[in-house]
C-alpha cells in the first residue's frame, strides 16, 4: 500500500504546529478556563449590552442547575430553537455542563421539520424564542416534550435579586425567571470528552438523508482549537458572529473558537440583515469575520459600504459553499484584510481545510487550501473508494482527524457508508495538486452530464461572477428529452443592471470563456436565489422547472 505523502507541509503556515496537544476537557470546561483567565472581560456584545465572562458563567451554571431540577440527566437531549442571542450561549453551555446533548434547530424550521428532529432525537426540553410560538404550539401535539422554556429578544439580563419562585414542574417556563430563581449552581457529572456526545447535528450528510451526526465534546473542543490556531486568534480579537450557532460552522467558528481563546463575540440574530451588520461593524469594529459567500456579497454590494468601518476586519474565512474569486478580490480591496476559502462538513466538526493566512502567496484562489493540524486527506476513486489517486486526478475527498464524528444517531448503515477504515468519505469530488492544495470540483450529485462530458457547476459559476452585471449566480442541469442534460444558469443582477442585460448577452459572455459544452444554454434571471439558513444555495430548488426561461 502506498504511504500517504503529506505534500501540503511544504506550504505550512508559519507559527502553526502540525500537531497540537489537546486538553482532555469538555466544552463547558473550555468556557470555565476562559472565565478564570479573564472574568471581567466582555464575551458578548448584543445590541447595546455587554456580558462579561464571569456573568455568562454564572448564568450558565444556574441554567444547568435548573435543568437538573427539572430532571435532566447526562445523555438527555435539549433542543435549542433560537437565533444568535445570549440565551443560545447560556442554554448551550448550561446543558453541556450537566452532560446533556444539544440538538440545534434552525429558527427557520416550520412545525413539520421541527417535530421530525425533536422526535428523532428524543429531546426532552425545547428552549425557544417567543416569536416561534405558533410552530411550537403545533409541535406540542406531535413531540413528547417534558418542558418548554420560552424566551424573547429582550430578556437576557441576569438579575441578582429576585423574590418570586416559579414552579419548575410547569410545562411552559420563562427562561429569565428560571435562571433568576435558581440560586444554586449545577453539579456536573463525570464526562469522558472522547466518548460522551455533546451534539446531535442534523445534516443531509454525505448521502442526502437527514440524520444526526454524533459529535463528542472532544471532537468539538479539538476543532475549536484547530480553527482558532489557524486563524491566529487572540484574546483581544472581536469576532463578528453572523454565522448561525445552530449550524455547525457557526457553532465552531463563531462561538466555540472565540470562547476557547477568551475573545469577544458580536451576536447578530439575523445574518441576512446587512444594515444591522454594518451598524455593528461601526460600533464594535470587529477583527475577525467568518462567513459564507452570501455574507461577503451582501457587504460589497451595500450602497454605502465605503463609509463604514469595514477596514477593522483583519481575517475572514469563507465556507459552506464555493467562494467566487471576484467576491474575494473585491472584499479584500474594501477591507485591506484577508479573505480566504476553507472547507468542512458537519461530520468533521466541521473544519478540515483552510488556505494559509501567513502570506498572500500561500493563498490559492479557487482552492479550499490544505488540511489543518492533525488532519490528513486524500483523493480516492469514486467507484470503489479503495484506490488512492495521484495529484491532478479527480476523485472523492476522504478525511481523517480527531474532529471526525462517532457516527450517525441510530443509523448504522449510513454510518458504515460514511466511515470506512478510519476515513470519512465526504461525498465531494476534489483534486489535490502537486503542492497539496485541494480544490472541490463539486458534489457527486451535482455534476452536469452534457453529452457524456462532465461539467462541474463551480467552473461555470466562476465565469458568471466575472460578468460586471451579475451579483449572484448558480449553475444546474436542465434535462432535454432529445439531447439530455444542458447547463442552466440562474442569476441575480446588480441593481444598476436590472432590465439592462439580456440572457443572450450572458450566454455570449460565457461562450467567450468556456468550452462549448460548458456554456449555459438556458439563463434565468431572478430577484434572488433560494438559500439555506447558513447561506448555501439550494440547488435542488433551482433544478425545478422555472416559470419563465430564456433559452439560446
Amino acid at each position: 500500500m502506498r504511504v500517504l505523502e503529506k505534500v501540503w507541509t511544504k506550504h505550512w503556515p508559519k507559527g502553526i504546529p502540525q500537531s497540537i496537544e489537546y486538553p482532555n476537557i469538555s466544552l463547558y470546561d473550555m468556557l470555565k478556563k476562559s472565565t478564570d483567565k479573564a472574568p471581567d472581560s466582555t464575551v458578548i456584545f448584543f445590541r447595546n449590552k455587554q456580558i462579561t465572562y464571569e456573568r455568562l458563567d454564572d448564568a450558565v451554571s444556574r441554567f444547568g442547575a435548573a435543568l437538573q431540577e427539572l430532571g435532566i440527566r447526562k445523555g438527555d437531549r435539549i433542543a435549542l430553537y433560537l437565533p444568535n442571542i445570549p440565551q443560545f450561549v447560556i442554554a448551550y453551555f448550561g446543558a453541556l455542563q450537566v452532560g446533556a446533548i444539544i440538538v440545534a434547530c434552525s429558527p427557520l424550521y416550520k412545525d413539520r421539520e421541527l417535530a421530525r428532529v425533536l422526535n428523532d432525537s428524543g429531546s426532552r426540553i425545547l428552549v425557544y424564542l417567543d416569536q416561534l410560538e405558533p410552530y411550537v404550539q403545533s409541535v406540542q401535539k406531535r413531540a413528547k416534550l417534558d418542558h418548554l422554556i420560552i424566551t424573547n429578544l429582550n430578556e437576557f439580563e441576569v438579575e441578582e435579586k429576585v423574590e418570586t419562585k416559579i414552579k419548575l414542574s410547569s410545562c411552559h417556563i420563562d427562561m429569565k425567571q428560571l435562571i433568576e430563581n435558581t440560586r444554586s449552581k449545577s453539579t456536573p457529572p463525570f464526562l469522558n470528552p472522547s466518548e460522551d456526545i455533546a451534539l446531535f447535528q442534523y445534516t443531509g450528510g454525505t448521502t442526502g438523508i437527514p440524520k444526526a451526526a454524533m459529535l463528542t465534546h472532544h471532537n468539538l473542543v479539538v476543532n475549536a482549537i484547530q480553527f482558532a490556531t489557524w486563524l491566529y486568534m487572540r484574546d483581544r480579537d472581536v469576532n463578528l458572529s453572523v454565522l448561525p450557532f445552530f449550524h455547525i460552522y457557526g457553532m465552531t467558528a463563531a462561538l466555540n473558537s472565540p470562547i476557547y481563546i477568551s475573545s469577544k463575540i458580536i451576536l447578530i440574530p439575523d445574518p441576512r440583515d446587512t444594515y444591522t451588520l454594518v451598524d455593528a461593524i461601526d460600533k464594535y469594529e470587529p477583527t475577525i469575520f467568518c462567513g459564507v459567500p452570501a455574507s461577503y456579497i451582501g457587504l460589497i454590494n451595500h450602497p454605502s459600504i465605503k463609509q463604514h468601518k469595514i477596514r477593522s476586519i483583519r481575517t475572514c474565512i469563507s465556507g459552506a459553499s464555493p467562494l467566487p474569486q471576484e467576491v474575494q478580490r473585491r472584499f479584500e480591496e474594501l477591507t485591506g484584510g484577508r479573505l480566504v476559502e476553507g472547507y468542512g462538513l458537519t461530520e468533521a466538526g466541521p473544519v478540515t481545510h483552510v488556505n494559509p493566512l501567513d502570506s498572500p502567496e500561500k493563498n490559492r484562489p479557487g482552492s479550499i487550501g490544505i488540511p489543518i493540524s492533525d488532519t490528513i486527506c486524500k483523493i480516492v476513486d469514486v467507484e470503489s473508494g479503495d484506490r488512492d489517486l495521484p495529484p491532478a486526478e479527480e476523485g472523492e475527498l476522504v478525511v481523517r482527524g480527531p474532529q471526525v464524528m462517532l457516527g450517525y444517531w441510530r443509523m448504522p448503515d449510513e454510518t458504515n457508508l460514511a466511515l470506512k477504515n478510519g476515513w470519512l468519505f465526504t461525498g465531494d469530488i476534489a483534486i489535490m495538486d502537486a503542492d497539496g492544495y485541494f480544490r472541490i470540483v463539486d458534489r457527486k450529485k451535482d455534476v452536469i452530464n452534457v453529452s457524456g462530458f462532465k461539467v462541474w457547476p463551480r467552473e461555470v459559476e466562476d465565469v458568471l461572477y466575472e460578468h460586471p452585471a451579475i451579483k449572484e449566480a448558480a449553475a444546474v442541469p436542465t434535462e432535454n428529452i432529445e439531447s439530455g442534460e444542458k447547463v442552466k444558469a440562474i442569476v441575480v443582477l446588480k441593481e444598476d443592471f436590472e432590465g439592462k442585460i439580456s440572457a443572450s448577452e450572458i450566454i455570449e459572455f460565457c461562450n467567450e470563456r468556456l468550452a462549448t459544452y460548458k456554456v449555459p444554454r438556458i439563463v434565468e434571471i431572478r430577484e434572488s436565489l433560494p438559500r439555506t439558513e447558513v447561506g448555501k444555495i439550494l440547488r435542488r430548488e433551482l433544478k425545478q422547472p422555472p416559470s419563465m426561461q430564456n433559452e439560446s
